[in-house]
Order: structure tokens, then sequence, then C-alpha cells
């Protein structure tokens, strides 16, 4: 891709303040073609080095009357994933708050078919949609994801260095990406974890998601922590606004 300039940002998605969140680099292309240059989309993401780097493009076929439409693709350091929640949600951000102001919608096209984001009411109230108190709110429709449990022992994971002997209370598997969900007893057993990066690597799956319930008064659902080193990302990091958290959570 020759040098010419785009619009990028780095937005922190579920956070009521900058430097919160869960960080994710939106790039915003101004042809069809600059999307076709895998080499060059998965160099700029390996240069911010976030978890997700969005791209965007806009789909210049579209009827005016209709819903803006861009094309959009994730990129970890390392690689092209299918579907990014957080990176979307940034990419909605990032356009209703620049090139789409005056629009209440969005669609995007992707690897797993077609996504909306719209603004909408901030959660308990019935003010102007997507504004209360100068803060956008947007809901995105996602495509479901089916989870299996895992019963028998050739199912388990085998991370005992990673669990260290937490309290396990279920573990399941997701049918898309393959990602392995270990629910334990506390939300201090998940903040405890040091996790074994070399073992988790050696998983048969994509990820390791470790939950458990969040302690009664802290203003939370749960507490979740996400370790995915086969894609260059060992944890994802995010600092969660409790208010904006427990709404998704609610919601997940």
């Amino acid at each position: 891709m020759g040098k010419k300039a785009i619009q990028y940002a780095v937005v922190d998605a579920f956070a009521a303040e900058p430097f919160k969140g869960n960080p994710a680099a939106v790039c915003l292309l101004e042809d069809e073609g600059a999307a076709a240059d895998e080499r060059w989309m998965q160099s700029v993401a390996a240069e911010f080095n976030l978890s997700e780097t969005a791209f965007l493009v806009r789909d210049s076929s579209r009827p005016a009357a209709a819903a803006p439409r861009f094309h959009l693709r994730w990129f970890t350091p390392v690689t092209e994933v299918d579907l990014c929640g957080h990176a979307t949600l940034a990419s909605a951000h990032f356009l209703f708050t620049t090139v789409l102001a005056d629009h209440g919608m969005v669609e995007f096209m992707t690897r797993s078919g077609i996504l909306t984001a719209k603004k909408v009411t901030a959660p308990g109230t019935t003010g102007v949609p997507g504004d209360e108190q100068g803060k956008l709110f947007i809901e995105l429709d996602f495509p479901m994801d089916n989870f299996v449990g895992c019963n028998t022992a050739d199912d388990m994971p085998l991370i005992p260095e990673t669990l260290n002997s937490a309290s396990l209370v279920s573990v399941h598997k997701s049918k898309a990406d393959g990602d392995l969900i270990v629910e334990l007893s506390s939300a201090k057993e998940v903040a405890d974890i040091v996790p074994s990066i070399d073992e988790i690597n050696f998983l048969d799956s994509r990820g390791l998601i470790v939950t458990g319930p969040a302690p009664a008064g802290s203003g939370y659902d749960f507490f979740t922590r996400f370790f995915c080193p086969k894609f260059g990302i060992d944890e994802v990091i995010s600092f969660l606004d409790p208010k904006l958290y427990i709404e998704i959570s609610k919601l997940v």
C-alpha cells in the first residue's frame, strides 16, 4: 500500500473515561482496494500492538436512503480473526463521533456476517438516544454462540499450573471458535490466577476464558480474564467501569 494518510484512533471500549476499558485501534481506509492489502493491515496491527486493530472501508454501492454500511476486518498483532466485540464497539463509536454524526445506525460487513450497531438511550433513562450527559451508548447485534459442556476427562483442559488447585464449577467450550470457558467459585480465584502461557498455548483451543461470580457490593456481576497466546495476546487487559460493565454482563 502506498504512503497515504488515513484516519485512525485508539478507542477505549467499555469505559466512561480515558485510559480505562478495553482499547482497540480503528483505521478508516478511503477505498476498497486498500482493504485487500492484508500484509499492510497486519503490519499496522503489529505496530499498534493492541489486542485488536479494526479496519473500515465504506461500501460505496449502498443506496443513499439505506443505513450506512462498512466493510470491517479485525487483526491481532499476529493474525486476522473472524469476530471481535470490543473492536466493533470501538469502530461504531469512532464512526458515530466522526463521519456518521447524523446517523443512528451503521452496518458492518464481516467474516461473521452482517453486524449492526445503533445509538440507544442510556440504561435506566428515557432521554435522547445515544446521549446522556455527553456519553454515547451503543447497542451491538451479534451472532449467538453456543457452548457445550466438557464432562469427560478427555475434554477437560490440562492446565494444572494455571489453575493451581482452584475450585472448578464448570468447563464449557465454544462451538464457534473453540475457546474454553472455565468457571471458578469466586472472583478472588479468578484474580489470583497466575497463568502459565506455555501451558495455555498447548491447549486444543483458541484461547482460555476464566470467570467467576463477583463479590457482593462490587458493582459487577462477574470477573473474567481471557488468555489467547496463539493469537499474540497473552492476556486481554481491561479496566471496566462498573456501571457500564454490569449492563454488559447482564446481556451476555
